[in-house]
């Protein structure tokens, strides 16, 4: 008889955030391999705001990396939606903010829902990636399903990202999928945009915000992250980030 794989708890640190607030909200939105941890103090400067505030438990995230071999863009980005209506069905106007592929998971939302107030993106994940790059993942599938590690990239001392320690690939390459469907609707993201993005970033190439900024519809506010790496919301600049998110919400909200 096969033997049934246990129940793996949610990391500690990784667990979601909720707080009441109103009458807007905020949807906050972590990274592929990560979790809530790195988003946890945006959320909170959100929730101590007054804004109604969600931070979510991505499927397949903040447990094993086995969890997530199964999981693909439409477990996360479903996942994320289901949050985000249900947020909405109770507030007056949403922000939503992601890291990352939450900032991929944000501009998605911000596609299919139009009365989005405003995206918050740091280090977003939009341009698609580069076939060949795509045959050297998949290359890596004849040899293991995960590969090496892309979270953790923290110029800060000390500051650690709490997000698996491999790659799962078909996951991955899943992402890479999304990235292509999302580019054609770019120009449907017509709210405002606050797009912070890392000179030094070693997971995705800073040029991704420059595709993005280019291409959307709405207004976009730019901020160069000049001493944080990816995880630019646990690095140097984590108070900026925080700072600066809330007064932009404050003000899309408005009216």
């Amino acid at each position: 008889m096969a033997k049934s794989r246990a129940v793996v708890d949610v990391l500690a640190g990784a667990e979601p955030f909720s707080a009441p607030g109103g009458p807007h909200g905020a949807l906050v939105v972590h990274g592929f391999t990560g979790c809530p941890q790195s988003m946890r103090g945006l959320a909170q400067a959100f929730a101590a705001a007054g804004f109604a505030t969600e931070l979510p438990l991505l499927p397949g995230h903040g447990t094993s990396v086995d969890d997530m071999l199964a999981t693909r863009w439409a477990d996360w980005s479903g996942a994320a939606e289901s949050a985000y209506e249900e947020l909405a069905a109770r507030c007056d106007r949403v922000v939503v903010a992601g890291l990352s592929m939450g900032g991929t998971i944000s501009t998605w939302l911000a596609t299919r829902h139009p009365e989005i107030a405003g995206l918050v993106l740091v280090n977003p994940a939009v341009e698609p990636m580069a076939e060949s790059f795509r045959d050297a993942v998949r290359g890596m599938l004849e040899a293991s399903p995960v590969m090496p590690a892309v979270g953790n990239d923290v110029a800060a001392p000390g500051v650690t990202e709490l997000a698996y320690d491999q790659t799962p690939i078909e996951p991955l390459l899943s992402l890479m999928d999304a990235l292509d469907e999302l580019a054609p609707v770019l120009g449907e993201v017509r709210c405002p945009v606050l797009l912070l993005n890392s000179p030094q970033d070693h997971v995705v190439p800073p040029p991704s915000s420059d595709y993005l900024a280019a291409r959307v519809s709405g207004p976009v506010e730019r901020v160069t992250l000049e001493r944080s790496y990816h995880v630019a919301t646990l690095d140097y600049d984590k108070d900026e980030i925080e700072r600066r998110a809330v007064e932009f919400a404050r003000k899309v909200t408005v009216g």
